[in-house]
């Protein structure tokens, strides 16, 4: 099937979707006010774009010019930290496992579960989540980008776990030469529990005993509501 690799395959580093974009986070506080925002990045782009990007989001959001550096900082560590990966065999064995949602995105509350095939290379997040909101019936604008950078913090982290395993692997078989065995990662041994419960060509059909555990939930908020929760989500973040 055209961008899915053979299985058991070994690849470079790479996020398991068409556009290998990097997941950012940024969440901090400057001047006793907390700022935070989440966002994608192209690893390819020059740093110099990182620089210009912060001086127009202080601009923007009118912020003190002590966001300037901190933000830079920030995304500039995550973009070197998947840069560190870049490069390294990635474990890329036919597998599918679980995406999580548990999200609020102002007044909507949307918990979702679903399996995503991490040997396609050709999977779109973004489009991915556009087709779930409207599915779904949620209109707001900003759920589904929403939707679609949790489903790439999941994948960066999943293919963090594949160099990590392919690493295993390449060390065992040093240490083991003439033996079949590899002891398995973490991420492995759930990509093989995931293909033995589904099949070695999965679909996202459930069988009917899943399905309350794979129903989507959407809820509208009250304005009380949202207040109340961003009262706790603050709370915790001290």
């Amino acid at each position: 099937m055209k961008g899915h690799a053979p299985k058991g395959s070994v690849k470079k580093f790479r996020m398991p979707t068409s556009q290998n974009l990097v997941p950012i986070r940024v969440d901090f506080e400057v001047e006793g006010q907390r700022f935070k925002d989440a966002f994608t990045w192209n690893p390819s782009d020059p740093d110099g774009e990182i620089a210009k990007f912060a001086k127009v989001t202080v601009r923007d959001l009118k912020l003190s010019s002590n966001y300037e550096r901190a933000i830079v900082n920030s995304i500039q560590s995550q973009v070197d930290t998947f840069r560190s990966f870049q490069g390294q065999d990635m474990y890329t064995g036919e597998r599918i496992v679980p995406i999580k949602l548990d999200l609020r995105v102002n007044h909507t509350l949307i918990r979702d579960q679903f399996l995503w095939d991490l040997n396609n290379f050709e999977s779109d997040p973004e489009e991915f989540a556009k087709t779930l909101c409207a599915d779904l019936g949620v209109h707001d604008p900003e759920v589904g980008p929403a939707i679609a950078f949790a489903i790439r913090e999941q994948l960066y982290e999943i293919a963090v776990q594949n160099v990590a395993s392919a690493r295993e692997s390449r060390l065992s078989k040093k240490g083991r030469r003439g033996s079949d065995h590899t002891p398995l990662s973490k991420a492995s041994s759930t990509g093989l529990d995931l293909v033995k419960s589904f099949g070695h060509r999965s679909t996202v059909i459930r069988k009917r005993k899943e399905w309350d555990v794979y129903e989507p939930i959407v809820d509208l908020l009250s304005s009380e509501e949202v207040d109340a929760l961003e009262a706790k989500e603050e709370r915790n973040a001290r």
